[in-house]
């Protein structure tokens, strides 16, 4: 079945869902704010502005998670719940009927905030963390959304390498010489597909897209005494991945970032006093919206507007009726979408 029948399938199944309903309002689910879930990491900053309230920090904030299970919903009659737990309720809802029996949002979004390098690290694909009883493995983009100048990512290694030669600069403790390091400005998107042995440098901030997965196999953190992950870590790099910037293609009166099997992701330009998002409309999916600059609204069909600034995120339900983005000042939104699942 082609992406598009898939699609088509999917507004059939909601269209019916909405006309047999005796009371809507019990069934649909419209647009929700989500706030973010604090991370501590001790690479991290406690000056997380302008993209979140950083007044009470006490410690250094590495992530904050827009659609972890522990973010809370921060608008409509789910407000001050978890997202996992209006999961659990209102599971097709949100979700989608091809999602029934999950019970996490598709996505997990965060921002991430490096004030020192993070380590060098990889993730496994789907085929080796359902081997070792994991649901699935994890490929991930990342959007920079500001970035200081010489702000670098490493992506692989700068030549060929074989498994013995990583394994002896890691011991050595010259594995960071080796990584392929690429300047990052804002804009720019990275995709990084499972397998891929990569690195985060200081001075940037990155929204990062991925598979709802926290898999992660450490391999080389600077002579900082944290356990590494060498077994798991080697079996689960390749040597050769698809990782690296991604050019954005134009689409009609947006930009797709980017398309992969795990998702995708667009940027939506809205003038001050615009409304746009009619070609974003994707019944049966659940998507995410996070507003890289300027403020608006989601304004849904029948539905209490929901206000959105800079650095905030909303979830538009799979069963969310008709909604469009109203800008109040010069927008940049950037719309997340789950893949139609097989």
């Amino acid at each position: 079945m082609s992406r598009k029948d898939k699609v088509q399938m999917a507004e059939t199944v909601v269209k019916s869902a909405k006309k047999n309903l005796t009371d809507p309002s019990e069934s649909l689910v419209p647009p929700f704010r989500v706030e973010p879930y604090y991370s501590p990491r001790p690479w991290g900053t406690r000056d997380l502005q302008p993209w979140a309230d950083s007044s009470n920090l006490s410690e250094n904030i590495g992530e904050l998670w827009l659609t972890g299970d522990e973010s809370k919903i921060g608008t409509g009659k789910f407000t001050g719940q978890t997202l996992a737990t209006a999961i659990t309720r209102k599971a097709e809802a949100i979700l989608g009927h091809h999602h029934l029996g999950s019970k996490e949002f598709p996505l997990l979004v965060k921002m991430l905030f490096p004030k020192e390098k993070l380590s060098v690290q990889v993730h496994p694909d789907d085929a080796l963390a359902q081997r070792l009883g994991n649901s699935r493995g994890k490929t991930e983009c990342w959007y920079v959304l500001d970035a200081e100048p010489g702000a670098a990512v490493a992506l692989g290694f700068r030549e060929r390498r074989t498994v013995s030669e990583i394994d002896a600069a890691i011991k050595a403790g010259t594995l960071e010489a080796l990584l392929n390091w690429v300047p990052v400005t804002p804009g720019d998107m990275i995709f990084v597909d499972a397998g891929t042995v990569h690195a985060i440098g200081p001075g940037s901030v990155l929204l990062e897209v991925q598979q709802q997965s926290d898999l992660t196999y450490r391999l080389y953190d600077y002579g900082r005494p944290r356990e590494l992950h060498l077994r798991l870590g080697f079996e689960a790099m390749r040597l050769e991945t698809a990782a690296g910037k991604v050019t954005p293609k134009q689409v009609g009166s947006h930009m797709q970032l980017i398309s992969t099997n795990y998702f995708q992701v667009d940027q939506l330009d809205v003038a001050a006093g615009e409304r746009s998002g009619e070609n974003f409309q994707k019944p049966g999916i659940a998507q995410a919206i996070f507003i890289a600059n300027g403020e608006g609204m989601i304004d849904a069909r029948g539905c209490e507007a929901v206000t959105l600034r800079q650095g905030q995120l909303a979830v538009i339900p799979a069963t969310s009726p008709d909604w469009r983005l109203q800008s109040h000042a010069p927008m940049r939104a950037i719309i997340a979408s789950a893949p139609v699942p097989e």
